[in-house]
């Protein structure tokens, strides 16, 4: 069936691949995108599909909002502020625009709740804080922030919150409690949450879908807030060595992605998900020191990463998914394996210039001891 889409956040990295997805499906797309300086410098990506209407306009405008809903079936809520470092500093940026934004949207949807179908919320792994853990003394456990003092002494470890043995990281589901560690994560929640309440509460399909660490091309090389990936290859690109914290043995999962656009597709098509929030990952961790590595190898760089020893406020050590509950409710299952799929990454950053900002990112977190 033919639906008319709105995609916020369109114009970037998730939302531009998932309109190209939408409008091969045969959808009508409407793009509602602010073109935000660090992401896109102020203009209209050439990746962006001119079969979608392109509606410029910002979360933060409600009035804009409300035109941008009119007359669209299902939206897909992909604007946000993103960033872990940088939301620790413009800590009222990214609320307004997380979680005002969020607010704002539901308002306007509020007005025309009977004629939406659907609405599918961008959420992140990064509102679990730590992952989920095993002790050999006391079985499943979920730890909380490593502190001050154990991160200036090195200990990257995580121990049991109960005895203090080292803990085996394994996947992180659904059900983990939720343990926001940066300013960032707690606008995701606030939008994962806001977004469920609203659909139980007016009878309104909702899903959400908690992506783990994505990979693909279009992602904003020069912005030094994006995914580590685009950052390790930024570096590489200028032949500068991969900057990774503490020791790079941190597990995460890394989702390529066309697997994520599936997953968004799906979640519209099928209604088992609606009311859930879903991990949307690979569900093989892998370390940041790996992907370093493998981005490396891939790009004919041969520059070890940089192994720091700092660490950054409000990073966590360990996690990676648990996707079992979409395999169950979407059929979702991840087609594209971290090494083959990072050819085709490679490949396109040969036509990108790539501007490395790491070190003045670096400075701004040092100057509100943010980094050690």
């Amino acid at each position: 069936m033919r639906r008319r889409v709105l995609v916020t956040g369109g114009a970037g990295f998730v939302g531009s691949h998932t309109v190209d997805a939408l409008l091969r499906a045969g959808h009508e797309v409407r793009v509602f995108d602010s073109l935000e300086d660090q992401v896109h410098h102020g203009s209209v990506p050439g990746y962006l599909s001119r079969e979608a209407e392109l509606v410029r306009g910002d979360v933060r405008d409600i009035e804009a909002l409300r035109e941008a809903v009119s007359g669209v079936d299902v939206i897909y809520h992909f604007a946000a502020a993103v960033g872990v470092g940088q939301s620790m500093y413009e800590i009222a940026r990214y609320m307004a625009i997380n979680t005002q934004g969020m607010a704002n949207l539901l308002q306007v949807l509020l007005e025309r709740r009977d004629k939406v179908e659907k609405l599918i919320v961008a959420s992140s792994m990064s509102i679990y804080g730590e992952g989920q853990y095993v002790c050999k003394e006391h079985g499943m456990v979920a730890p909380g922030p490593r502190g001050a003092v154990q991160l200036r002494e090195k200990r990257w470890q995580v121990g049991c919150p109960t005895c203090g043995l080292p803990l085996e990281p394994v996947a992180t589901a659904e059900g983990k409690p939720l343990q926001c560690s940066s300013i960032y994560a707690l606008g995701k929640k606030d939008q994962e949450e806001m977004g469920l309440l609203f659909g139980r509460t007016y009878g309104v399909p909702v899903v959400a879908l908690r992506y783990f660490n994505i990979y693909g091309t279009r992602q904003a090389l020069s912005n030094p807030y994006t995914g580590v990936a685009a950052i390790f290859a930024s570096r590489l690109l200028n032949r500068r060595a991969p900057l990774v914290f503490e020791d790079g043995n941190q597990l995460r999962d890394f989702v390529s992605v066309h697997d994520v656009v599936r997953a968004n597709l799906l979640a519209m098509e099928r209604s088992e998900g609606d009311g859930h929030a879903l991990n949307i990952g690979s569900g093989d961790p892998v370390t940041i020191r790996q992907i370093a590595d493998i981005l490396g190898e891939t790009l004919g760089v041969r520059m070890p990463a940089e192994i720091t020893g700092s660490f950054r406020a409000g990073d966590i050590r360990h996690c990676f998914g648990d996707i079992s509950l979409a395999r169950q409710l979407l059929g979702y299952c991840p087609r594209h394996r971290l090494e083959s799929a990072m050819g085709e990454l490679v490949e396109w950053l040969g036509s990108q210039s790539a501007v490395d900002r790491v070190e003045e990112a670096r400075k701004s977190l040092v100057s509100f001891g943010l980094t050690a």
